[in-house]
């Protein structure tokens, strides 16, 4: 499973790459071989599709010892890998307490239910990005489309369904009666029959065509700024950055844009300083729209924003919700946090701004989502049903493989398609890019590149089912599963 995602991108082994642990988890063997199975499998897949985190090392331009940069990218590693393996664990201690003794549909309904219901609950901390639905993306596109219908977890219940039909074919195939063999065929052909089937729902809603009336269209320029971390924070990093993104602006806004939009913490100030710098003056003097992403001040704090810049001064402001643990705050700093400023020589004085925001601009009300906050379909959906047009995602990426900002670009091309809008991302060092409502990458940038891209987006207010009820599809199957199991226990 953990090949799936980049940088191997073999998307396709989802589709049965859980069948192992499932005949396992579903088999007699002992409790103790089960759990350990289910623990290594969820090592396996977060620990290879999120290897990317060990390229915070070296953060020697930070003031931090060699062994110290190791033992923090280590750490961090290790602690996402096994936060993944403790849901996958569960999941197998679950399905072995309340799928025994059922029958094939029983025991299918129960696993996906089951996953999809945990993966609802991570879905709620501080780390998630490793859904099984993200595997599929940015390839299939026509399975993403499911994703219209009650949000990512719908991939997700059908990679699990189809995964559980053939673990179940498998298991009545390994019997030597004649008997069972047919029965095993038939259940293999279920799998086959319904992994069409979903393939061609999504593919119904990938064939729709996009109304874009010509009133709604914007005029959108992205600045890849290019400026590495370790002198991001330094005086050569704040020169360039005010440099190159005043220039970038400038030869934009020649190219007639309308707005144009930067990374997240493009111009590494608070934005009291910003409103000093030459940039300023140049969105006063040419009067085009830009979206900044610097700090904000929040009392004796800071947060990390995006801030809407007219000529007239700052339109609105956008403060990032999800913060990255250990790098943008201390978790459970009440209890942990002298101990983690001992260990850490990182700061950690960011904090996350409120759910509920919306993001307003001159050209109506964005979806905004700044970095990691693209992993969390919910707070796109919540602004998309207040009325969000269009998507702005602004991220950093740098410092790490080529791996994670292709599996970013991968997260936001499933929210462009379930909240079916355009979405335009601009990162620090790559991938920026355009997306379109059905998840098409009309442009991506280089990856440790300057770079300046024009392109015409267009505004959209239609609302899909998931923009509309959310995640409605979980609670059903936890409610059938457990209609199912009951009726199973009242049949013994």
């Amino acid at each position: 499973m953990g090949l799936t995602v980049a940088p191997v991108e073999a998307w396709f082994l989802a589709w049965i790459a859980l069948v192992p642990l499932w005949v396992l988890v579903a088999s007699p063997a002992q409790r103790k071989t089960k759990l350990l199975s289910a623990t290594l499998w969820g090592i396996g897949y977060h620990g290879v599709a999120l290897s990317w985190i060990t390229g915070v090392h070296p953060m020697m331009w930070m003031g931090v010892p060699w062994l110290a940069s190791i033992a923090i990218a280590l750490f961090c590693w290790a602690a996402i890998t096994l936060w993944g393996a403790v849901l996958v664990t569960i999941w197998a201690v679950c399905m072995t307490v309340l799928s025994q003794s059922v029958g094939t549909f029983s025991r299918t309904l129960v696993g996906v239910a089951l996953w999809c219901g945990l993966e609802s609950l991570w879905s709620l901390g501080p780390l998630y990005w490793t859904s099984l639905s993200y595997t599929q993306s940015p390839h299939n596109l026509v399975i993403l489309h499911l994703g219209q219908i009650s949000g990512s977890l719908t991939v997700t219940a059908a990679i699990v369904a189809v995964n559980g039909l053939l673990a179940e074919a498998w298991m009545k195939y390994e019997g030597s009666v004649v008997k069972d063999q047919r029965a095993a065929i038939k259940v293999f052909a279920r799998s086959c029959i319904l992994f069409v089937i979903l393939h061609l729902i999504g593919f119904s809603l990938y064939s729709r065509p996009l109304i874009q009336p010509p009133e709604t269209a914007l005029r959108v320029g992205i600045i890849q700024g290019n400026i590495p971390n370790t002198i991001k924070l330094y005086p050569e990093g704040l020169r360039r950055a005010l440099a190159d993104y005043t220039e970038g602006y400038i030869t934009l806004v020649e190219r007639g844009v309308e707005a144009v939009l930067t990374p997240e913490g493009a111009l590494p100030f608070m934005w009291s300083e910003v409103l000093r710098t030459s940039f300023y003056s140049a969105v006063q003097e040419k009067g085009v729209t830009a979206w900044i992403g610097t700090f904000g001040e929040q009392g004796q704090s800071y947060t990390n924003s995006i801030f809407t810049l007219t000529e007239k001064g700052e339109f609105s402001r956008y403060d990032k919700v999800k913060l990255v643990p250990i790098g943008e705050y201390i978790p459970f700093e009440q209890v942990l946090g002298g101990l983690i400023q001992r260990l850490s020589p990182l700061e950690a004085k960011l904090v996350p701004g409120l759910p509920d925001q919306v993001f307003d601009t001159p050209f109506g009300r964005a979806i905004t989502a700044i970095c990691y906050s693209s992993a969390f379909p919910e707070q796109l959906r919540y602004q998309a049903a207040a009325g969000g047009q269009f998507i702005l995602s602004a991220a950093n990426n740098a410092h790490y493989s080529p791996s994670m900002p292709a599996q970013h670009h991968a997260q936001d091309t499933m929210r462009a398609i379930e909240t079916d809008r355009w979405a335009v991302r601009a990162t620090n060092t790559g991938y920026s890019g355009i997306i379109d409502p059905h998840g098409r990458t009309l442009w991506i940038s280089g990856l440790n590149t300057y770079e300046l891209h024009a392109e015409t987006v267009y505004r959209r207010i239609t609302q899909t089912l998931y923009v509309r009820w959310g995640d409605w599809l979980t609670p059903l199957l936890l409610g059938l599963a457990v209609i199912s199991k009951s009726i199973s226990s009242l049949a013994k």
